[in-house]
């Protein structure tokens, strides 16, 4: 079935990214910069900068909704083979309701599946109006997952005492010549996982290797930390068992950008002692406050996070549009 999308009556007119220039959006981004800043103690600048340098180089795909030659709203995609990731979704708070919202997911949907050989769309989107009961664009292809964003206060936090796994591991800091064993590592731990559902790069050890490059080289899950970043040996095989990673995404916050464990050290409190190396790393380099995502179906994991303290601040959602085929 050819993929078909109803049109979101709108009291803007959409404008193509690539016809605008950095300077249509300085309100934007200095207004979703706070927001970010605000809501989730995220230093959203990078992201922000690397938006200015490729709508000035006319190369970032979506749309934007203008509003007295200013835009008020934008969402941006790019292409991977035959999947497409909606990076972002933003509109500035004046202007913001699930209309507007849906009118340029609809954009970037158009944008994606119009002329190409797209399949598959990924989207997580952390600063749309969280509406349980709105419609999205797409609905015929689409599979919702809830995720929480959860906070760990360093400073109001009880002291996470040293429970040795057990398993008998050994732990170092992560390092470049970990990438490949790391690949294999995510593959096999989110086999069958419903975040595989959500991130098709975990299905495997290829998508994982360009999953694991995406987050030490780009700015979007914050700057790649490596010294609070670890990976776990299991001493009886000699094989990568476990990994915690880390990104700054503030002068005094952190961020868990990926923590696993092979799925044979599982309950052995492998995770544990990872996430509470980083933790403590993290508190020594003066991180005040830590980030997580995970997926509210994932207990197991959530409730490890909250007995370390962490707390859901904010609840979003993973979308995946599928089935999607040519005109």
């Amino acid at each position: 079935m050819a993929a078909r999308l109803e049109p979101v009556p709108g009291v803007r007119e959409l404008v193509d990214l690539r016809k605008l220039s950095s300077l249509h959006f300085e309100n934007l981004l200095e207004a979703e910069t706070r927001e970010w800043d605000k809501e989730l103690d995220w230093d959203f600048k990078k992201s922000a900068d690397l938006v200015r340098r490729f709508l000035d180089l006319r190369a970032l795909s979506g749309c934007a909704l203008i509003d007295d030659h200013q835009a008020v709203g934008y969402s941006y995609f790019v292409l991977e083979e035959h999947k497409g990731l909606i990076g972002d979704l933003y509109v500035v708070p004046a202007h913001r309701s699930a209309e507007t919202e849906n009118q340029l997911l609809y954009g970037a949907l158009e944008g994606l599946i119009t002329g190409s050989q797209v399949s598959r769309i990924e989207a997580q989107l952390m600063m749309i109006l969280p509406d349980a009961q709105r419609v999205l664009p797409g609905a015929d292809f689409l599979a919702t997952y809830e995720r929480d964003f959860m906070l760990l206060d360093l400073g109001a936090a009880q002291p996470l005492p040293d429970k040795p796994a057990r398993r008998r591991v050994h732990i170092e800091k992560w390092s470049d010549h970990h990438h490949d064993s790391a690949a294999q590592l995510i593959a096999s731990a989110y086999a069958g996982h419903i975040d595989s559902r959500i991130n098709d790069q975990y299905r495997s050890a290829a998508g994982a290797r360009r999953f694991l490059y995406n987050i030490v080289q780009y700015p979007g899950c914050g700057s790649f930390f490596r010294p609070a970043s670890y990976v776990a040996f299991d001493l009886a095989r000699g094989w990568l068992a476990g990994l915690s990673l880390t990104s700054l995404v503030g002068p005094h916050a952190g961020h868990i950008t990926q923590i696993c464990v092979a799925p044979e050290v599982r309950g052995a409190g492998v995770g544990y002692e990872l996430l509470r190396r980083s933790l403590l790393t993290l508190q020594e380099h003066g991180c005040r406050k830590v980030s997580l995502t995970v997926t509210t179906a994932n207990i197991e994991a959530v409730t490890l996070y909250e007995r370390m303290g962490f707390r859901t601040i904010r609840k979003f959602c993973a979308y995946v549009w599928e089935g999607f085929t040519r005109r």
